[in-house]
């Protein structure tokens, strides 16, 4: 059991801190370390190690992943995110526009995809207005967030609860979407209170209406992209769809989704290799070793361990702990990791409450600080290359009080669910 508790902690150690002194590792390079020495260090056996992983997880990310890639070549976030954008005459249209796009993107296209694809979008119209981007940016990531909490495929750690749970994407869907849609109001009205100076006035809504969509276009010409998206955008839409009944048709959503993956890669008109290299590998590989290490972690009894320091209750009266747990602990390892650690601990035990209560509590809790979220970082680091600073206190002043306010909305109304009898 030492030898699995200490691997454990010098992986989430290594994930915790993207660079350690005089070591050259990053967060995948940190899982796929720990994996290793499950292995070489005997608490795993190499066929032990491949079981551990969950390849209905790693499928269902696969399958997204080249739906997004085909969506994307076809400028589709770019084409969204510009003509949302161009209706806006005031600073505070131009911020619920941002809320609203993002948010409603990220529940259904994978929330670090669309702040990747919106972020240049956001920055270029902010410009051409003459406004600070920064509100606009730590709105946009914030929404990201906030949205992607409604489906199983928002964000990587509701894919994981969501293959893990079983829990049936409608049912997913209806248990959060009230979570996702109060959220996101009380996420627009704070960052309007904060950042009040800077919304008022007006500027010309014709400005961006002409200009918008020239200044923010990608790589395809108009008649190029109109002819990928009427392929890609039918595929996705019946991916969709498909996503909606899976449960009662019986199939598992990771095969929906790399059904729509794999009809993107043969009918959407754009060069399979291209879509196949823009999948993220190195987010896979760190899914691979990190589902290793914790199956280590769990064959040794390291995690029974932890399942009795952390005393889990189920019912509503294990709805707040879960939540706040959740938030505490993303802010040190992030939320993919935190879910990983979670899964195994709540796995057997009956209801959808702590699982729903872990997906809310690990996607809101993000919000309080830039390293609390992947789709955080991703903002920051895309505005900072277009010469954007965006400070740690200036998104953790709007993130610990978004995430305070989201959080207990949050905790209220799963439990009112529960007192309803709507949440198992």
């Amino acid at each position: 059991m030492l030898t699995a508790a200490v691997i454990l902690i010098l992986t989430y150690l290594g994930i915790s801190f993207t660079r350690l002194p005089h070591i050259n590792i990053d967060r995948p390079a940190a899982a796929l370390t720990g994996a290793l020495l499950m292995v070489l260090c005997g608490v795993l056996s190499f066929n032990q190690a491949i079981a551990a992983i969950d390849f209905h997880t790693i499928i269902l990310l696969l399958g997204m992943m080249l739906l997004m890639a085909a969506l994307q070549q076809a400028d589709f976030f770019n084409l969204l995110a510009a003509r949302s954008i161009a209706l806006a005459g005031k600073p505070w249209q131009l911020l619920l526009a941002v809320t609203l796009v993002t948010a409603l993107g990220s529940a259904f296209m994978v929330n670090d995809v669309v702040v990747l694809l919106f972020t240049p979008v956001v920055v270029a119209a902010c410009r051409l207005l003459d406004r600070d981007p920064v509100p606009y940016l730590v709105t946009e990531a914030m929404a990201a967030n906030i949205g992607s909490v409604a489906t199983q495929i928002g964000n990587p750690q509701n894919m994981l609860i969501g293959v893990t749970s079983g829990i049936p994407f409608t049912r997913f869907l209806l248990y959060l979407l009230p979570v996702a849609v109060v959220c996101t109001v009380i996420l627009f009205i704070t960052v309007l209170v904060f950042y009040r100076k800077q919304m008022k006035g007006g500027f010309q809504a014709e400005k961006l209406q002409h200009q918008t969509l020239s200044v923010m276009s990608g790589q395809p010409t108009a008649a190029a992209r109109n002819r990928l998206l009427a392929f890609t955008l039918p595929i996705f839409a019946l991916t969709m769809a498909g996503l909606f009944i899976s449960g009662i048709a019986g199939v598992t959503v990771s095969i929906v989704a790399m059904a729509g993956g794999v009809a993107a890669v043969l009918f959407s008109g754009i060069r399979p290799s291209r879509l196949i290299q823009s999948v993220d590998w190195s987010l896979l590989l760190f899914f691979c070793g990190l589902f290793i290490v914790i199956g280590g972690a769990q064959q040794a009894g390291v995690l029974d361990v932890f399942m009795n320091s952390l005393n889990v209750q189920n019912g509503v009266a294990g709805i707040a702990p879960m939540q706040v747990f959740s938030v505490l602990v993303s802010q040190v390892v992030s939320n993919v990791p935190l879910t990983m650690l979670v899964i195994p601990i709540i796995k057997n035990l009956p209801g959808d409450v702590l699982w729903i209560s872990l997906a809310a509590g690990s996607t809101l809790g993000g919000n309080a600080t830039i390293i609390g979220a992947v789709a955080n970082i991703i903002v920051v680091e895309q505005a900072y290359s277009r010469g954007v600073k965006v400070g740690w206190w200036e998104f953790s002043r709007v993130g610990l009080v978004v995430t305070a306010l989201t959080v207990a909305a949050s905790i209220g109304i799963l439990s009112l669910e529960y007192t309803l009898g709507f949440l198992r």
